[in-house]
């Protein structure tokens, strides 16, 4: 059993990554897709009964934000696997601009998560954590994080 939470600003790349790396094997959990907390909620509880893997794909900028999901991952047995995504924001607003409807978020909104964005420690109950960042080439460059 395996939980990932996402961690970083708008347009750095999550929900490619995990159409790339977790669509077949993990339920997506993503705000943006559920529009309220009360769903994700839902689905959050459901993945967790049935023993089911996830990824939550929100910013999730800070530890307060994360723990929502970590406690009743681990006191379920899961894996708490962190994906940091460390990425500048302006080159996640050069992407988010990229976007079309929707999927674009104001630019403000990119550089106010940076603000508020703390990067995940093992302390708030991880067992592994990776920094992803994006090379040259646009491919995903997925480092693991030694614990401190």
């Amino acid at each position: 059993m395996e939980a990932i939470i996402f961690i970083g600003i708008q347009g750095a790349g999550k929900s490619t990554f995990y159409a790339q790396r977790f669509f077949d094997t993990h339920v997506r959990i993503n705000l943006d897709m559920l529009r309220t907390r009360n769903r994700e909620s839902i689905l959050l509880e459901a993945c967790i009964r049935a023993k089911q893997r996830f990824v939550v794909d929100n910013t999730n900028a800070t530890v307060q934000t994360r723990i929502r999901y970590i406690e009743p991952a681990r006191v379920a047995g899961f894996r708490v696997i962190g994906y940091f995504f460390d990425v500048s924001p302006h080159d996640a607003a050069r992407r988010n601009a990229q976007r079309v409807g929707k999927q674009r978020v104001p630019v403000k909104a990119v550089y106010g998560t940076h603000q508020r964005l703390e990067p995940p420690t093992y302390d708030e109950g991880f067992d592994e954590l990776f920094r992803v960042t994006i090379d040259d080439h646009g491919e995903f460059v997925v480092k693991p994080d030694a614990p401190d």
